[in-house]
């Protein structure tokens, strides 16, 4: 079987999700996205609907999902699912079991970021909690949908989990942020959850031949992601926003993970910006971490 180093992949970091989706054709294919009604989620969705794919999309309310399936202009299924709320989250599993469709692949893209003020949900920090517990039992409450041998798994982390994220990695005795919270810091440590969510799912569905991959989409600053930093912060970013990627280009990450179930065989590492974010800084994270989450 080829490997990544003699894999030709045409896409660097200015390529856009329309550019790595060049030539495939989705038609047939059912694919599930979070947050699918802003920045690289609906960048995403709409750039999947545009090869034919019928999009599974996902936002706070049905009527938010239902109106930016109708801004994108594709064939798509809306479903409310709060992610904050874990009825909702356990709705929407109900609601999509009962579709009848299977889910050719799952990508578990919304988040939250950046509250001034440690809030928690259920007993955990709500970045925790929404960035991946609610992740965690969506996509599981999903795995049976998701084809052997061709399905795929897309989880957007982020670079802030290896460069922000607790030295320990992820901090279990203060899940709910009230000892020592900062927002960079709960906020990479929910992305880095993710990858090791992503990390620990593909060995448990390898069996199966189901690709799982985590993500860190690039630098995009125009989703409104950081609206809660502080003003100094948020004029910073604006100032350095042609520095970092557009929505198109920040999309290119899901769309190249996503286009890897047909273009790659099942098992081939994805290249640079789209490969899996293995935690390589913590060099001391405790023997069962992604296990324990």
């Amino acid at each position: 079987m080829p490997n990544s180093s003699s894999l030709a992949i045409p896409f660097a970091g200015r390529s856009t999700a329309d550019d790595v989706l060049s030539g495939v054709d989705l038609a047939g294919k059912t694919i599930l996205i979070t947050g699918c009604n802003s920045g690289i989620g609906f960048e995403t969705m709409r750039a999947l609907q545009a090869h034919g794919a019928h999009v599974i999309a996902l936002a706070r309310s049905e009527q938010s999902a239902r109106d930016a399936i109708a801004r994108a202009g594709g064939s798509g299924t809306p479903v409310a699912c709060d992610l904050g709320d874990l009825a909702s989250v356990d709705a929407a599993i109900g609601k999509i079991h009962g579709l009848g469709r299977q889910l050719d692949a799952v990508i578990a893209n919304a988040g939250v970021m950046g509250a001034s003020q440690a809030e928690q949900l259920y007993g955990v920090e709500k970045q925790f909690w929404v960035n991946h517990v609610a992740h965690f039992r969506l996509v599981n409450g999903l795995l049976d949908l998701v084809p052997d041998r061709t399905g795929r798994i897309v989880v957007v982390s982020s670079l802030a989990s290896k460069l922000s994220a607790p030295k320990e990695g992820i901090a279990f005795g203060d899940l709910d942020g009230r000892k020592n919270y900062r927002a960079t810091r709960f906020y990479a440590q929910s992305k880095l959850a993710n990858a090791l969510f992503a990390r620990e799912l593909s060995q448990r569905l390898a069996e199966r031949g189901i690709a799982v991959n985590s993500l860190h989409p690039g630098s995009i600053l125009g989703t409104g992601f950081m609206r809660n930093f502080a003003a100094p912060i948020r004029l910073l970013l604006r100032l350095a926003r042609p520095l970092g990627k557009t929505l198109p280009q920040g999309a290119a990450s899901c769309g190249r993970a996503r286009w890897a179930a047909y273009a790659i065989p099942a098992g081939i590492n994805l290249p640079a910006r789209s490969r899996p974010l293995r935690p390589k800084s913590h060099k001391a994270l405790p023997v069962g971490s992604a296990e324990l989450l």
